[in-house]
């Protein structure tokens, strides 16, 4: 099937309705608060959900820091600190820099970016099996940068080598990018201005210096 022509969202809602009442355990990956958000108020409705936050790409570690803790400020506004159980894994820069390396001067949303979401999602396959997880999904899809049908492949891809299903997924659709940013307003969560990566700093600084006005 052309990845380019599937609905991601329909697939899901499918799921949804065959459940018949049941709540699966789905591991969603986290890769921002602000993302998240939207998500969560989501698919709490008809998931159990353990939110990894694993993220080894961003940088530096002051930005994960502040990242992570934006990520427990909004479980916490969304009145889910008994019903979501948040994983945080540590600042590991040593999963990120070798993979991409020789990929450094990749544009955004380029194959550095393929190869970071896939050492993400394979670490959240991982421990979804290792907590015999019903599911595995990302938030990464609910951003209109972000390539939903390339991390539906990848998500597809390390389900078959893991052994756990992925849920499929496109949650900037039926309004959600939109929710997620009232939600983020409405609880003044950080808004943060690049990708994460060094590399998106990089370029994010460039653009600021080539445009002091705008920045």
């Amino acid at each position: 099937m052309d990845t380019e022509k599937r609905n991601y969202q329909r697939e899901l809602d499918a799921l949804i309705r065959g459940f018949d009442g049941r709540r699966p355990h789905v591991l969603l990956h986290s890769c921002c608060g602000p993302c998240s958000s939207a998500v969560l108020e989501y698919l709490t409705q008809y998931f159990d959900i353990t939110l990894l936050w694993y993220n080894p790409n961003l940088y530096p570690e002051s930005e994960f820091d502040r990242r992570l803790a934006t990520q427990r400020q909004l479980i916490a506004c969304l009145g889910l600190t008994d019903r979501v159980r948040l994983i945080a894994e540590d600042w590991r820069q040593e999963d990120y820099v070798p993979a991409v390396q020789g990929l450094e001067q990749e544009p955004e949303g380029g194959a550095r970016c393929a190869v970071c979401f896939r050492v993400r999602l394979t670490e959240a396959a991982k421990t979804a099996k290792r907590l015999g997880c019903d599911y595995f999904c990302s938030t990464l899809t609910l951003s209109r940068y972000k390539n939903a049908p390339l991390i539906n492949t990848i998500g597809e891809e390390i389900a078959a080598e893991v052994g756990v299903p992925w849920l499929p997924s496109d949650f900037k659709k039926q309004g959600r990018e939109m929710r997620s940013s009232e939600l983020s307003k409405a609880f003044g969560l950080y808004q943060q201005n690049y990708c994460g990566c060094e590399y998106s700093l990089e370029n994010r600084r460039a653009w600021e210096a080539a445009h002091p006005s705008e920045a």
